[in-house]
């Protein structure tokens, strides 16, 4: 069994951890998502606040795999921060997973889908290569915080996904000055589009930087009615992909 508790109704569980662990430290947050959990892997994005996450698996448990998804539309320093992180924390099971090249060169031969259908583009690109390489996993671990966006501020630390994973945010309750004053403690590198106004970083098409006062998450899919790739489900429910402000608009 995935927990160490006796068999009880999943929402019952997560109802009871997200009671204990609010409170706790992040790194107790992933302690406990590392050792009690089943096999358990790290989904990271090598984006604006990643290396957080990163250095705290790296120093309790460096065997974790980390998951990375190239999407083949990233931004050229993404890619080169993410070979620059994977040394200096010496990731020792780093897999990287991307699209299905029958299917993007069948669906997406031009590189153009996401101008007319990005929701189409996420999935071929990003949800269905991460729910291929998730099989075999009990629980997954993400880097999401509440402070992202309005979408985001209700965000629990214990979830489950579609297929009844555990999905844990030990960043949850963190805000900027935290994830800022964690890397400077440390020393470590910021993403190099971070000080260029991107708090938030997607693919390269799809991603724009943010103005002073606007989300983190404002500068992804920006004009379009859309604010998630679809990878994230809260509790077995898929999170709606458009923006609630925009969908208030079309109705009125």
């Amino acid at each position: 069994m995935p927990l160490d508790a006796e068999e009880s109704p999943l929402s019952t569980r997560l109802g009871a951890l997200n009671k204990q662990y609010e409170t706790q430290s992040a790194h107790d947050i992933l302690e406990k998502a590392l050792t009690g959990f089943g096999r358990t892997a790290l989904v990271s994005s090598f984006g604006a606040d990643a290396v957080v996450l990163l250095h705290m698996v790296a120093g309790i448990a460096p065997q974790t795999p980390i998951l990375f998804i190239d999407t083949m539309m990233l931004f050229p320093e993404t890619l080169a921060y993410q070979r620059y992180l994977a040394q200096r924390l010496n990731l020792t099971d780093l897999r990287i997973i991307g699209p299905d090249q029958a299917y993007l060169a069948c669906l997406d031969p031009s590189d153009s889908l996401h101008q007319r259908d990005p929701n189409a583009c996420c999935a071929l690109r990003k949800t269905k290569p991460l729910a291929k390489a998730l099989l075999g996993f009990d629980s997954w671990i993400t880097g999401r915080k509440r402070f992202q966006s309005t979408s985001r501020a209700d965000l629990k630390i214990f979830e489950s996904d579609d297929q009844n994973r555990f999905k844990i945010n030990p960043l949850a309750g963190w805000i900027a000055k935290d994830l800022q004053a964690y890397r400077l403690r440390h020393d470590l590198p910021a993403h190099p589009l971070l000080a260029k106004g991107y708090p938030s970083i997607g693919c390269a098409p799809c991603t724009s930087s943010v103005q002073p006062g606007e989300e983190a998450r404002a500068g992804r899919w920006r004009g379009v009615v859309k604010i998630e790739c679809g990878i994230h489900f809260i509790n077995g429910q898929a999170k709606p992909l458009s923006h609630p402000i925009e969908e208030k608009k079309e109705k009125a």
